[in-house]
């Protein structure tokens, strides 16, 4: 089992350090998507002075960025521009898009130009400093820009060509929508950046040109399997994964965030199934109907994908017909598992924390937890950073989060997101990551805090997180007595839920609709709203509820000592509320 952790975690480290190029030059990739889409011949401004910028921006511009970028990231700026310059003799030495050798030459020459560093730099007399770092970059440079020019830029455009024909090939027998067995689970296993930029972008994106679009683009950014999923929670779930799903599915089709639906396929796996379905029965829709895009869509929104597709309205509606088709055949999949699903699990904290323990116990590790243990105090922590594969979507979602709650909390700790290739080890840093990428943060970064949380968005760990920075404790005797409380509270006495906040009313407005979904689905009639503490005294009486998190239960219980009080890790995902209106019914 190790061995396979070892090698998904190095699958992992190979997909992102490709990704890892590519994606900071996606606005580059967009731009010369839009300047393409506008004024070429077949576009909507045709302008023959601007078109002439096309073709070079393709061929010299973004592959020069991505060399830079992959020198970059193994030796800052003097690894990227060697890089660079090497990557140009392979570009010249080519005649087709070399993104691909770029991707090769980027990160080749900047590795060589550390090592000679390594060796020789200790050895320089004082005052040739500046005359041999030069010099030796420069033949450095020079030497694989000859190299490149003869080897790889023939090779790479050989193989760029074989692989375009195998596309074809697979298209010409209606066989790449089963990419998708492959692209979907990968992508719920946190290879989505991985293969979408490390791979499918370079090869559409030599396809773009030749034929003004690629359906490349559109095999792993299309949102419908995943808005199918979460469609059919919203309709046949339970718990808060039904609750939850409508939220959900704003932020992954609008917003693009895709891995805000990967706990709601984990959760269950059975869902591989659907998402599987999805995602073949849209690729086959997009061959079928000969869409494509011009440029890449990323974030994969519908909005991006739609601004991306080619001129007029045909190529609109093919597109949005495969995402559609992908979406109704995800949901038909996976509604057909949530009905006929007889397990208790029916919450998605619940199940998110079963698989997290699973997963813990096949890796023979303990659970991390946000805990006193890890030393989480002001003292031991001056920075908070989520980090994912990418560095943005979800990630940068988290840290708006727990960046709210740390200001709410009058605390002076700067919260910020970036990719875990990026991190650096340092003392007094707190990293949050997901779990599935825990790994690897942890390898990267030995000496810094972390926490491990199943999704960004909804985690209960925040508010532990925050409580902990304010050096507040619950004494023992306190959780006995309010675990005593969550066990017995009766909502058969019960005329009022308040969910009550401090300053920041988000959490509490969207447990609040959380819980009335709840009560509605129960017909429960019991009223339920929210309240800042300044105004619990006016409901102060033991036939109200007030439910609060860990973080706000000292002040709650100040304001008004006589309600009953449910103290949570999450307003928006607790299984207690399911808990209570089991205990209703008996």
């Amino acid at each position: 089992m190790q061995n396979n952790t070892s090698f998904r975690v190095r699958l992992q480290k190979l997909g992102t350090s490709l990704s890892n190029m590519v994606m900071p030059n996606i606005p580059a990739l967009i731009a010369w998507g839009v300047l393409a889409a506008l004024f070429i011949d077949s576009g909507y401004l045709p302008n023959k002075e601007l078109s002439t910028m096309v073709g070079p921006m393709l061929t010299y511009v973004i592959p020069l960025l991505i060399g830079f970028t992959g020198g970059f990231n193994i030796y800052g700026h003097r690894g990227g521009v060697v890089a660079a310059a090497a990557a140009f003799g392979a570009i010249q030495g080519s005649n087709v898009t070399m993104i691909i050798g770029a991707m090769i030459m980027g990160p080749l020459t900047a590795w060589l130009m550390k090592k000679f560093d390594q060796a020789v730099q200790p050895k320089i007399r004082p005052g040739f400093e500046m005359l041999v770092n030069n010099f030796s970059a420069g033949f450095l440079a020079f030497g694989l820009m000859i190299f490149s020019f003869y080897a790889v830029g023939p090779v790479v455009s050989s193989l760029t060509e074989w692989v375009s024909q195998g596309v074809d090939f697979l298209m010409s027998i209606s066989l790449l929508p089963l990419t998708n067995i492959i692209i979907e689970p990968a992508k719920v296993l946190f290879l989505n950046n991985a293969l979408n930029h490390g791979i499918l972008t370079p090869i559409g994106t030599q396809q773009a040109t030749e034929l003004g679009k690629s359906i490349l683009f559109l095999l792993e950014a299309n949102p419908g399997p995943g808005l199918g999923i979460l469609l059919a929670y919203a309709f046949f779930g339970r718990g808060t994964a039904k609750s939850s799903s409508w939220g959900a599915m704003i932020i992954h089709f609008f917003g693009g965030i895709h891995e805000i639906y990967f706990p709601y396929v984990m959760m269950k796996p059975a869902m591989f199934l659907a998402v599987i379905a999805g995602g073949v029965s849209g690729t086959f829709t997009f061959q079928l109907l000969g869409a494509g895009l011009t440029a890449p869509a990323s974030p994969g929104s519908i909005i991006a994908i739609m601004g991306m597709a080619p001129k007029g309205l045909m190529p609109h509606l093919v597109v949005l017909a495969g995402v559609l088709i992908a979406a109704a055949v995800s949901f038909a999949v996976a509604a057909l598992i949530l009905r006929f699903d007889k397990s208790e699990e029916d919450s998605l904290e619940a199940a998110q924390a079963a698989t997290s323990a699973a997963k813990a116990q096949s890796k023979g590790q303990a659970l991390p937890q946000a805990s006193v243990e890890q030393g989480i105090s002001q003292e031991s922590v001056k920075r908070i950073i989520f980090a994912c594969d990418a560095g943005m979507g979800s990630s940068a979602m988290g840290a708006s989060l727990l960046r709210d709650k740390v200001k709410k909390a009058g605390l002076d700790i700067p919260v910020s997101n970036q990719a875990i290739s990026t991190l650096e080890d340092t003392d007094y840093t707190l990293i949050v990551t997901q779990e599935e990428l825990a790994d690897r943060a942890a390898q990267r970064t030995p000496r810094a805090i972390h926490v491990a949380v199943d999704n960004f968005l909804t985690s209960p760990k925040y508010d532990e997180i925050v409580s902990q920075l304010k050096n507040e404790s619950v004494s023992t005797v306190a959780v006995e007595e309010v675990a005593t409380a969550e066990a017995t509270l009766d909502l058969n006495f019960i005329d009022e839920v308040v969910f009550a906040y401090e300053q920041a009313q988000g959490s509490a407005t969207m447990g609040q609709e959380t819980l009335r979904a709840i009560f509605r689905r129960n017909e429960i009639k019991i009223p339920v709203i929210s309240l800042p503490n300044t105004d619990l005294h006016e409901h102060n009486s033991k036939n109200i509820m007030v439910v609060t998190t860990i973080a706000n239960q000292a002040a709650v219980q100040a304001a008004a000592p006589h309600a009953q009080l449910l103290v949570v890790d999450s307003l928006v995902t607790t299984p207690e509320y399911d808990k209570m209106v089991a205990r209703m019914h008996k």
